[in-house]
């Protein structure tokens, strides 16, 4: 019989989890006590949080035998912080994070969730970034948030509202391949019947990698706005025209080449697959506004312009089926 969170007192729990963590540079003290104390270089700290909740943000197992493991939720708790920081052109000091657990889960789960972390900040790139503390609760579901807290290193941070007409939008990392993956996984085709390319798409949906470095990059380059793609390119998009009072028109060869890699999966499905790349949340890419006389940094490609007019995005394609994710509206649960 396995062990389970109900088996352990939370001192034992704790007792499991810390050896798994990596330390974060900025840390002058960590876990242990009853909060961390962290270096703030030039006086300023960047700071932001996410919540995962089964059977809301992930489901641990589907008809089809589909699985998503303790260190999957971890990874992916881990990448979508570290994207936050990404898009303020920061860099990644330290995390906490919080664990509602229900008895009858896994001690392995959790595990492996630690795991998941501590994986996914060093192989992203999130370098000196580590766990330094958090929380352990129960209650009816798994819940993950994690805290994550970051250095601008003396530069400026990169607003959502600094956009300008006649700038250059650009994106850097993939968009639509984790929607690609979660309806893959969400479909009645059971883990034996997939391709490795559709098996692929499934992975970036459980372990997105955001592109750490371009952010960083973008700010040092003159970016004058960016902000991460979390919840679909015309939601994000949208808010960032919102954001700069400006209108954002994508261009559709670009649309096209972006939606290029997703048209197998697409066919297998019998979707569309511009749906994913205009709607499709959670690659964590990067969208960013420069000045047409700056040079792209790497990883960066043109996928539109920035004009005056009403705030709004304009996309050839666009139909209400693929405006984006909403936490609270959208209930197709992940």
């Amino acid at each position: 019989m396995s062990l389970t969170v109900a088996d352990l007192s939370e001192a034992s729990l704790l007792q499991r989890i810390f050896p798994r963590i990596v330390a974060a540079s900025d840390a002058l003290v960590g876990p242990g006590d009853d909060a961390a104390v962290l270096t703030a270089a030039d006086g300023r700290a960047v700071i932001s949080i996410d919540t995962m909740v089964e059977d809301m943000d992930f489901r641990l197992e589907r008809s089809n035998g589909h699985v998503t493991t303790g260190y999957d939720v971890g990874w992916k708790s881990a990448a979508q912080n570290l994207s936050d920081m990404n898009a303020m052109g920061a860099r990644a000091t330290a995390m906490v994070v919080s664990l509602t657990l229900p008895g009858r889960t896994e001690v392995k789960w959790v595990e492996q969730l630690s795991d998941g972390i501590s994986t996914a900040i060093a192989e992203l790139g999130g370098d000196g970034c580590g766990v330094v503390g958090g929380d352990l609760g129960g209650g009816r579901e798994i819940v993950v948030t994690a805290a994550i807290t970051g250095s601008l290193d003396g530069g400026e941070p990169v607003l959502r509202s600094g956009a300008q007409a006649g700038d250059v939008v650009a994106l850097a990392g993939t968009v639509g391949f984790a929607a690609a993956g979660l309806a893959i996984m969400e479909s009645e085709h059971s883990v034996g019947s997939l391709d490795q390319e559709l098996v692929r798409l499934v992975d970036i949906q459980k372990r997105p990698r955001p592109p750490l470095q371009a952010g960083p990059a973008a700010a040092r380059a003159g970016a004058t706005a960016m902000l991460d793609v979390s919840d679909g390119l015309i939601r994000d998009a949208g808010r960032l025209a919102q954001a700069s009072s400006v209108r954002i028109e994508l261009d559709r060869d670009a649309l096209d080449r972006l939606a290029d890699p997703l048209r197998g999966a697409g066919r297998f499905l019998g979707v569309d697959a511009m749906d994913w790349v205009l709607g499709g949340g959670e690659d964590y890419s990067l969208l960013a506004t420069f000045s047409r006389t700056a040079a792209l940094p790497d990883g960066f490609a043109a996928v539109g312009s920035v004009c005056a007019g009403l705030p709004g995005v304009t996309a050839a394609s666009q139909s209400p089926a693929n405006v984006g994710w909403d936490h609270f509206a959208d209930k197709d649960h992940r």
